[in-house]
């Protein structure tokens, strides 16, 4: 019981922590993406559940800041399908990263940091391109009308997305593996 009340309160702070730094770089960026996105490290609290509690915790926190987006934040909405694709789905999906929590929790158990650090890298990779690809459908589907005239929407989609996803995707990347290098003990969960 006591393992499952730290999962769901892990689950909650780390979400509301997702909002928090999603919400600064909201308004360092918004003007940028009028459609919504912006370059935020957003999924860095998402990550260190997937990697801490596996695919479980990071689909929980992803699931939880998706809902948390659309309260709290002035969520960018089309129709109700594009809200829970770009905000429900999207994020959710960041999660997947924990596919690779047994390798990186072992790479770290063993002093292999490099390889635990590929791992990570490799998560961020998986998470973040699940989440371009949302993105990237819903900008084809529900916003196509917003491409230049005589550019192709998924040209569009993917310039507009990508310009904004590939340096969230980087620096959640450096920013998790330097969080886990530095603070390891405090990161990895302890399996009693």
């Amino acid at each position: 019981m006591k393992k499952k009340t730290l999962f769901m309160v892990e689950v909650a702070v780390f979400a509301a922590l997702a909002v928090l730094l999603d919400f600064v770089s909201g308004i360092i960026s918004a003007r940028l993406w009028p459609q919504g996105g912006s370059v935020s490290i957003a999924m860095v609290p998402i990550f260190i559940m997937a990697f801490r509690w596996g695919i479980k915790g990071g689909l929980s926190t992803g699931f939880l800041l998706g809902a948390l987006q659309l309260v709290v934040t002035q969520p960018w909405i089309a129709t109700p399908v594009q809200a829970f694709i770009d905000y429900f789905v999207a994020f959710t999906v960041v999660g997947i990263a924990g596919i690779f929590a047994k390798q990186v929790q072992q790479g770290f158990a063993d002093g292999e940091k490099s390889k635990a650090n590929m791992y990570i890298i490799m998560g961020v990779l998986v998470g973040s391109t699940l989440r371009f690809i949302c993105h990237f459908a819903t900008g084809i589907i529900f916003f196509g009308m917003y491409a230049p005239k005589g550019q192709p929407v998924a040209w569009y989609s993917l310039i507009y997305n990508g310009t904004y996803m590939l340096p969230s995707a980087i620096i959640s990347g450096i920013v998790v593996v330097t969080l886990y290098v530095s603070a390891q003990r405090v990161l990895l969960r302890k399996v009693a």
